[in-house]
């Protein structure tokens, strides 16, 4: 196989970060009332702390203004990270470059955690806002559709697999999944704060506070190929390594890349080589191809 078909893009691990609309707030919630668009968002978001507990306002009031995704390989090796129109971060830019790199990369499988409830819808909105067209996204083919809840093919979202599609609660988010596998998870920012962040004019911030969410959801679904059986655990302790290489690498020019350095920590595994190998053998996945054994009463003529 040559190298290019070997460095073929399978997978777009992405996250996105964004930013209030305080003019459509204030049209479609306060109208009437001549509220600026940064009254408007502090109102709404006084209404949204008081309602739910945090001031996060829904994706559909909400424009992208970070969009950083990492492209992988199908045997899950991380070839580049990429912060969409930076240092620019136009919306209606990113979300361009969004959906035609996903047609580019021959509509390769995107990987989110809760990108299902958030980011997919977010952007599939911003298309509509901004006039984009996207029919390879909005095929008309049923079930098989690619916007189907259950089309993991096309979009994985870890949070659903880890909950069974929502059927129990993954309490702690992104940051407890990538913490029980001792990576950084939450360095500071949080998603609530990236409103704050843009008012005073940091993009830069939340632009590698992205990035470092989307090199935590390539570590948890290395995990997650290695639970469903498409990855040993060796080989994923041998791409953990590549990447962290690429990651210090990266580091030397990222800032973002560089705190996430400074916050690594290793896996404890808990696989001893002199255990019982029939034990250690449950990390390796079952190849699906050889045959499986028979019970011997099976051979049997009934009597």
């Amino acid at each position: 196989m040559s190298q290019a078909n070997c460095d073929a893009v399978a997978h777009l691990i992405f996250d996105v970060e964004s930013i209030a609309d305080g003019e459509l707030i204030a049209a479609v919630r306060y109208s009437g009332e001549k509220l600026s668009a940064d009254e408007a968002i502090e109102r709404y978001q006084a209404e949204r702390l008081e309602q739910t507990g945090s001031t996060f306002i829904p994706h559909t009031f909400m424009v992208p203004i970070s969009v950083v995704i990492a492209k992988v390989t199908a045997d899950f090796r991380l070839l580049d990270i990429k912060s969409l129109d930076e240092p620019h971060f136009r919306p209606h830019v990113m979300t361009k470059h969004f959906w035609q790199g996903w047609e580019a990369y021959q509509m390769p499988q995107w990987v989110t955690f809760n990108g299902r409830s958030f980011d997919i819808p977010l952007m599939e909105l911003a298309a509509f806002r901004f006039g984009l067209s996207i029919p390879k996204w909005f095929d008309d083919s049923g079930y098989k559709s690619r916007r189907n809840r259950f089309s993991t093919g096309s979009h994985l979202d870890l949070q659903e697999l880890l909950t069974n599609f929502s059927a129990a609660r993954f309490n702690g988010g992104l940051n407890l999944a990538a913490q029980s596998l001792g990576k950084p998870g939450k360095m500071g920012l949080s998603g609530d704060q990236v409103q704050s962040y843009y008012d005073r004019g940091d993009l830069k911030a939340i632009s590698d506070y992205c990035r470092c969410d989307v090199l935590d959801t390539y570590f948890v679904f290395l995990r997650s190929m290695v639970l469903t059986g498409r990855a040993s655990l060796s080989q994923e302790t041998e791409l953990v390594d590549q990447a962290k290489a690429w990651i210090v690498e990266q580091a030397e020019s990222c800032q973002a890349c560089a705190d996430y350095m400074d916050h690594w920590s290793e896996w404890t595994n808990p696989w001893q080589l002199d255990e019982d190998e029939t034990l250690a053998s449950a990390t390796h996945p079952v190849d699906q191809a050889d045959p499986q054994p028979q019970d011997a009463a099976s051979n049997e003529s009934p009597q």
